[in-house]
């Protein structure tokens, strides 16, 4: 049974898009070292982003934007990444394993929320490090924007020195209008 496995990066920060991806990793070409982003160094992550790319019979990277995060909300976003992930495989699968415990909406195969499925199931810890990988990377390039909030330490999360930037600079249209220190800064 072709499996793919889904997760996201990135429902935390106060900035950027939420990212999700999706996996079907090819049983006779396995992927040594896979395990939840979250526990691997970011040079391990970076070398496994290359080697699921290349040895994954598909993958697929989509996202939500900061305003679809406002208008829909983080979940809801968040699962919207999910299923454009999905879609975006050039090899459909028959069933999709998501982090979590809620299951995008739309899709036309089986779906199953596995909670902390990005430590159990190979499929879902990859699509976690594609899309830590990816939206790192985006932090990065927004660093390379606004060098003064820090993008590249904090990847936008809420910390001391994001807060001190936003309240020195105020935001940038990347940031989620909708979230509370950001509405706060805003007056919203």
């Amino acid at each position: 049974m072709r499996i793919a496995g889904v997760d996201e990066a990135g429902r935390g920060p106060l900035v950027g898009a939420v990212v999700a991806a999706a996996v079907i990793l090819d049983p006779n070409n396995p992927i040594e070292g896979l395990n939840d982003s979250k526990k691997l160094t970011e040079k391990k992550r970076e070398k496994l982003f290359v080697e699921i790319q290349q040895k994954a019979i598909a993958w697929s990277i989509a996202e939500a934007s900061a305003q679809e995060i406002d208008e829909l909300n983080i979940l809801q976003a968040s699962l919207l990444a999910m299923r454009r992930a999905v879609e975006g495989l050039t090899v459909q699968p028959e069933k999709v394993l998501v982090d979590g415990n809620k299951e995008p909406q739309g899709l036309m195969m089986a779906c199953e929320a596995i909670v902390g499925g990005d430590a159990l199931h190979a499929e879902i810890s990859a699509a976690s490090i594609l899309a830590k990988v990816t939206r790192d990377r985006q932090m990065l390039v927004l660093d390379q924007q606004y060098p003064h909030y820090g993008f590249a330490k904090h990847k936008g999360y809420p910390t001391k020195a994001h807060f001190a930037a936003i309240a020195e600079h105020g935001v940038v249209d990347q940031h989620r209008r909708s979230f509370g220190p950001v509405k706060k800064v805003l007056g919203l």
